[in-house]
């Protein structure tokens, strides 16, 4: 069995200076970019997500509540669709796309070009242990790390690589993580954008 690490949606729309921006996003960018130089032989596999946007309805508000809807981001297409410059992305063996149609925040909801989910694909190249690493903590990191550990991998959320939208949400995705058996490492990032 192996490990693989998941690299959830370190788009530009989600760093400083994007639609929809969370502070420290391109931080993360940076460092899971010098980890992955640092330790190349730490994950047998490296995947990624992407918010993939084309009409997702009520995901999209104007105005937004910042609970259900947002502003427009990661519209398939535009700059702020692309993985922030500071990723190398060069390790990345696919890429799992969500939420063309509908809101979607777990990687597990994704799918790659030829239709596979993230799942499926973990399991066809026998990882058992995933660490998940991104954007933001307490929505999509959050997600997909819940969604993880329900499909059995062993499961760890690498919190210096992540970055949080506010405090009281990031502290209350941490309480879910850990009361699904969850392992959390390191501190997230939670400041202003």
């Amino acid at each position: 069995m192996s490990n693989a690490l998941i690299i959830v949606d370190v788009q530009n729309d989600f760093c400083e200076g994007g639609s929809l921006a969370v502070g420290g996003g391109a931080g993360v960018a940076t460092g899971i970019s010098r980890l992955l130089a640092a330790e190349p032989d730490r994950w047998q596999h490296v995947v990624a997500t992407k918010d993939y946007h084309v009409d997702p309805g009520a995901h999209f508000g104007d105005p937004p509540d910042f609970v259900d809807s947002w502003p427009r981001h990661c519209v398939v297409g535009t700059p702020g669709s692309e993985f922030h410059p500071e990723l190398v992305t060069d390790r990345i063996e696919a890429i799992f796309h969500k939420g063309e149609y509908a809101a979607a925040y777990s990687g597990f909801e994704g799918h790659a070009e030829d239709g596979e989910g993230l799942a499926d694909w973990l399991r066809r190249h026998g990882v058992d242990r995933v660490d998940v690493v991104g954007i933001a903590t307490d929505h999509c990191v959050r997600a997909t790390a819940l969604d993880a550990a329900r499909e059995g991998f062993a499961t760890t959320v690498l919190l210096d690589l992540t970055a949080g939208v506010a405090p009281a949400t990031t502290d209350v995705a941490l309480r879910a993580l850990e009361g699904a058996g969850v392992a959390t490492r390191g501190e997230p990032v939670v400041r202003a954008a």
